[in-house]
């Protein structure tokens, strides 16, 4: 997956000699926006954001976008998803029909309500025990929660046992975001469409409405209806069954987003504060978030005997909800595929790189340069990575 943010005024999309020509936006007069030239079946984007104020896309634009399978989506100024351009859907009825009489069986759509919350539980906790490695403090315990799940009788019952999990996990996760971020909660008091009032909740808000895009793609490309959820309720305004989808993949947009954090990557210049005191991603920012996003998405995972990118993923478990309704499947598990993450700068590691003497460093074959950088990132702040063999290393000298 790629992905090619627009921001700014005076966007311009437009064909050319057969080929497609974008010009981004300007943010300030003096600046010379960037400019890509994309020839016919050599596009190497599947979905351009829009986060700009003003510009211009032509009919041709449309047409060559559509028959290149390229997603437009437009982001309003608070980062939520305002429209999204997809390519012909599939014209498969008969699962569109099996979604509607699922939505209308009681049994059939709690069953699947409770497997989308079973398996935001499971990623939840994915990213308290990838926190926890480098936060002592992070403490949970869902285990009362998943007895309520599983004994809920309704929709309802299991939206309330949600949020019962929701508000831990969000007490947990502002455990480790720095004051500087302002981060109380991600109630309704703090995220609301209106304009999200914290730089953490600007960054998710916008994380989420590019994965709901991402979802309103596999959906369109597998034939379901967007607007029919099993989990969610039936809005005008909302697609239902794309709310539903992200459940289960929202902890990528809460990892990308801890991840921009804690390396510093986040300037206060990425951001702006409008007239009504509500806070938006300046273009700047917006670029870190998409990247930092697109980077979580095509991290691979193992699922169904080969390795597969998270935004594959997604499509084949709209997939399998799609034959799962058609009685082609006797079961759905978003569970999986299961993510496990191991940090590099947990604490453990942190402490073994501060205790090694650079003598025992340099009998090991390695420089007194490397260990005094690797020192340096120990007692920073910041997250780190390690080779193979450096960890290897590592693990000798601890066992030595």
């Amino acid at each position: 997956m790629k992905m090619l943010l627009l921001d700014g005024h005076g966007i311009d999309m437009r064909v050319n000699s057969a080929k497609l020509h974008i010009k981004n936006g300007r943010t300030i007069s003096t600046e010379e926006p960037e400019e890509y030239v994309f020839s016919p079946k050599r596009m190497d984007i599947d979905h351009i954001i829009v986060y700009g104020r003003n510009g211009n896309l032509t009919l041709d634009a449309v047409r060559w976008l559509i028959k290149h399978n390229v997603q437009v989506s437009i982001l309003n100024w608070d980062g939520q998803l305002l429209t999204a351009m997809l390519s012909p859907e599939s014209t498969n009825v008969k699962i569109k029909f099996a979604q509607y009489h699922a939505y209308e069986d009681e049994d059939t759509r709690v069953k699947i309500a409770r497997n989308l919350i079973e398996a935001k539980f499971d990623k939840s906790k994915v990213v308290l025990d990838y926190l926890k490695q480098r936060y002592p403090a992070i403490e949970y315990d869902f285990s009362e929660d998943i007895e309520k799940l599983n004994s809920a009788k309704s929709v309802k019952e299991i939206m309330g046992v949600e949020g019962g999990v929701a508000w831990k996990y969000w007490n947990e996760f502002a455990k480790v975001v720095f004051v500087e971020y302002d981060f109380c909660s991600r109630s309704d008091q703090y995220r609301r469409a209106t304009g999200a009032g914290d730089k953490v909740n600007v960054m998710l808000n916008y994380g989420y409405a590019l994965l709901e895009a991402e979802c309103l793609r596999a959906i369109n490309t597998v034939g379901m209806d967007s607007h029919v959820g099993f989990l969610h309720e039936m809005n005008p305004s909302k697609d239902s069954l794309a709310y539903d989808l992200q459940e289960p993949f929202r902890f990528l947009v809460d990892l990308a987003v801890i991840n921009l954090i804690e390396s510093g990557k986040m300037d206060n210049q990425d951001f702006i504060r409008t007239e009504s005191y509500s806070l938006r991603l300046k273009p700047s920012g917006a670029k870190k978030v998409t990247e930092e996003f697109n980077k979580w998405m095509n991290k691979k995972v193992p699922y169904q005997k080969q390795s597969v990118m998270w935004s594959y993923a997604l499509l084949l478990k709209t997939r399998e909800l799609a034959q799962f309704i058609v009685e082609k499947k006797k079961t759905v598990d978003f569970s999986k595929p299961v993510y496990t993450v191991e940090r590099q700068d947990s604490e453990d590691i942190r402490q073994k790189i501060l205790s090694i003497s650079y003598t025992d460093w340099e009998n090991m074959g390695f420089s007194k340069g490397a260990l005094h950088y690797m020192k340096k990132n120990a007692q920073a702040y910041k997250p780190f990575t390690l080779n193979a063999h450096v960890r290897e290393r590592l693990e000798m000298w601890e066992n030595g």
